[in-house]
């Protein structure tokens, strides 16, 4: 059940929220609402590039009992950071940037698990996609046993635009996949690099692996042909780490 402290409803409340600054993490629009406040409203969305879902009345009634107007908004329970500020940060403090992608992960107790091991192993930001991923909500915040607190994290709206901007800033595209025909301790992982992981189900989409510089796979001696996402998260970061620490 959602908290009630942790939604806004109302198409006016929700729009002056936006205009104070307050992060949002996304909002659900009744299907075929009109009218200015919902055109204002959509604009404002759309400039400050926040998720919005276009949903049935019956969904937003389960959400509050109160007058939302068509409109339920999700606080965020974390500031979210620009990748065109996070990776010069990153160059300017004289590290090795490693950026870490997370395709389609849904699972918050993954998403927290892997935000957990990503801090303890020195990554500078996680990138989630703005749809279709799991939400940074108390549960995954948990989990990553406050993280996701500490981490910078990155929403894109579309994969391809993040990955060609970690391209040109000099990361190399890292994409652990089964797919891959060399195991992730034979890749060089000292250079500045961004690893991307695919959801359990699926895996890492098509158009991202042919954009990856290199594939590696984690090898599998058992029957099940493979490690629960956070595993293999943890197994390929220590193993970055390692190669860093011994450059």
């Amino acid at each position: 059940m959602t908290k009630k402290e942790n939604i806004i409803y109302g198409i006016w409340p929700v729009i002056e929220a936006l205009k104070s600054g307050k992060e949002i993490e996304k909002v659900l629009i009744q299907k075929g609402l009109r009218g200015d406040g919902f055109h204002q409203l959509h604009t404002h969305l759309k400039e400050l590039e926040i998720p919005l879902q276009f949903v049935p009345l019956e969904k937003l009634n389960r959400l509050t009992r109160q007058n939302h107007q068509g409109v339920v908004a999700y606080i965020s329970e974390i500031s979210y950071m620009k990748l065109e500020s996070v990776i010069p940060f990153t160059y300017e403090q004289g590290k090795v940037p490693l950026m870490l992608l997370l395709d389609h992960i849904t699972d918050v107790r993954n998403l927290g698990a892997i935000a957990r091991t990503a801090e303890c192993s020195g990554v500078d930001g996680i990138l989630l996609p703005e749809k279709g991923s799991a939400q940074v909500n108390q549960d995954a915040i948990k989990t990553s046993a406050g993280a996701l607190y500490k981490l910078p994290v990155i929403r894109y709206q579309d994969a391809r635009e993040a990955v060609s901007f970690m391209k040109n800033s000099g990361l190399k595209i890292i994409a652990a996949t089964e797919k891959a025909a060399i195991d992730y301790t034979e890749a060089d992982l000292t250079k500045p690099m961004a690893l991307i992981l695919g959801a359990e189900d699926t895996g890492i989409s098509g158009d991202l692996l042919k954009m990856a510089d290199e594939l590696v796979r984690i090898p599998i001696m058992g029957e099940i042909q493979s490690l629960n996402v956070s595993v293999a998260a943890g197994v390929v970061l220590y193993e970055i780490l390692r190669q860093r620490k011994h450059a």
